[in-house]
């Protein structure tokens, strides 16, 4: 790639500033890059899907994109409104398309906006198509002498027949429940509403205009951009209330109290079902920063667990090359592989009401009962932006060696994405099948940011933890 052109692929694709450094140009130098990749590795005839999502620009950037690539000769399926990421993967497949484009930052602030590449089997691009990709950026495109037809689609329709066929609505339906749907002004907005009216599921949609601001909140469904939807549980007397990000792929939750769960509970309560109710084959797979209690779920099954660096694209790669039963990410990002090999906050929430009407319970006793099962796990997550330099110092310190964070010694150290730290906590002496307590810390290759990720027996001692290891971080690794 150029020196000059200041573009860096992260886990998912490209994101940028609007206007700073995401702008038209580099939009085209992109797509650019994408049709060479489609020309030189694959079947460039079968053209290509273009999605967007409610941010700034968004429709024009997708249009731009358009362009570029049906200048290459490669027909281009674009999408006629906003369309959630998972939509826009299912049409890929669906349409035997080479691959597909999604205009989205997810969830990121406003400010942002992003480019994710999709295969043709309907997920996140693996490493090393990323990386052909990446070192394609700035060669010169060979224009076709007649341009490609760029042709309009709603590509929703037939993505929102395929969940609804997933799920068990009419079960939902007769179950009673009251369910709070915010999509955070995102793509995901009207779909689960769209279905639940036809389906006569009693429901209060909030956040449901589209937004390229995003009503001022952070589109990113964990406290406390979920504020909003806590008390509207509470107040419209709903059992459970699901949450989706500015680009639908993500899901967060709150119970019939208004307590926010967060993905880590999300995936156990799927996973339990699965097996125990649907008895589906396969292996599991989760990131490296995903609870230990998706392990010990796996024991009681007898199913085995691979462990993956932070990124879908990983659990992916899992997907394709064996038989995985589902996958999921600390972010929010779950897949069910036989529907997709690709995260999708719509499809669970779907499955979550439908868990919630085979058992005959809220959010809340599913909650509870898989504590009362596997151990108490609480966990959280700091994100710390700094300088470059203090957050490379940080985990310079780090790797030197630290023997114990807020008083609890190190037993040992994995690194397979960032530097997790297992710690020996005396409280999980006097709590029966108490979690392990583990701590993460893995800088941004792309953002000056550090994220610290912390799970534990109690939200005690993982706030505990973490302020040791914020300290840590500010103070450039000095032992906390």
């Amino acid at each position: 790639m150029p020196q000059d052109i200041p573009i860096q692929f992260g886990t998912d694709g490209w994101r940028g500033i609007i206007a700073d450094d995401f702008t038209f140009e580099n939009v085209r130098i992109v797509a650019a890059a994408i049709a060479n990749y489609i020309l030189e590795n694959t079947d460039a005839h079968r053209g290509i899907c273009i999605g967007y999502d409610t941010r700034f620009g968004s429709a024009r950037f997708a249009r731009a994109a358009a362009e570029v690539v049906a200048s290459a000769g490669i027909s281009v399926s674009l999408a006629s409104c906003v369309t959630p990421t998972p939509a826009l993967s299912y049409a890929v497949r669906e349409r035997s398309a080479v691959g597909g484009i999604m205009i989205t930052s997810s969830h990121n602030p406003a400010q942002w906006n992003g480019i994710k590449y999709k295969a043709s089997y309907g997920g996140s691009g693996q490493p090393a198509i990323m990386s052909a990709i990446e070192a394609l950026l700035g060669k010169p495109l060979p224009v076709s002498a007649m341009p490609a037809a760029i042709t309009l689609v709603d590509f929703c329709p037939s993505y929102i027949a395929a969940i609804t066929r997933f799920a068990e609505v009419e079960k939902i339906a007769r179950s009673g429940y009251r369910f709070v749907l915010d999509s955070m002004y995102g793509a995901g907005t009207g779909v689960l509403a769209g279905i639940f009216s036809q389906a006569g599921v009693p429901f209060v949609e909030i956040h449901n205009q589209p937004d390229p601001l995003f009503g001022g909140i952070h589109p990113e469904p964990i406290a406390p951009h979920i504020r909003a939807a806590q008390e509207a549980v509470v107040s419209q007397g709903c059992q459970a209330g699901w949450i989706t990000d500015g680009d639908a792929d993500r899901i967060g939750a709150v119970d019939e109290h208004g307590n926010f769960v967060d993905a880590h509970k999300i995936f156990c309560i799927l996973l339990r079902w699965f097996l125990e109710r649907k008895q589906w084959p396969g292996d599991v797979v989760r990131s490296f920063n995903v609870t230990r209690m998706i392990d010990r779920i796996c024991v009681r099954h007898g199913r085995k667990l691979h462990e993956v660096g932070i990124g879908f694209k990983y659990i992916c790669g899992q997907m394709l090359e064996r038989e995985i039963l589902m996958g999921g990410e600390e972010s929010g990002g779950i897949g069910i592989t036989r529907h997709l090999p690709e995260r999708d906050g719509l499809l669970n929430a779907l499955l979550l009401a439908n868990v919630m009407a085979d058992e005959q319970r809220t959010l809340g006793e599913l909650v509870a009962d898989l504590q009362r099962e596997y151990g108490e796990h609480h966990y959280d997550r700091v994100d710390l932006h700094l300088a470059e330099d203090v957050k490379q110092s940080a985990m310079t310190h780090a790797r030197a060696g630290v023997k114990e964070f807020a008083g609890m010694a190190v037993e040992r150290v994995e690194t397979l994405d960032g530097i997790l730290f297992y710690l020996k906590h005396p409280e999980a002496k006097t709590k029966p099948n108490a979690a392990q307590t583990w701590l993460l810390l893995r800088a941004s290759g792309t953002e000056p940011l550090l994220r610290i990720y912390c799970e534990s027996c109690s939200p005690e001692s993982v706030c505990k933890i973490l302020d040791a290891a914020r300290t840590f971080a500010l103070s450039s690794g000095e032992t906390p």
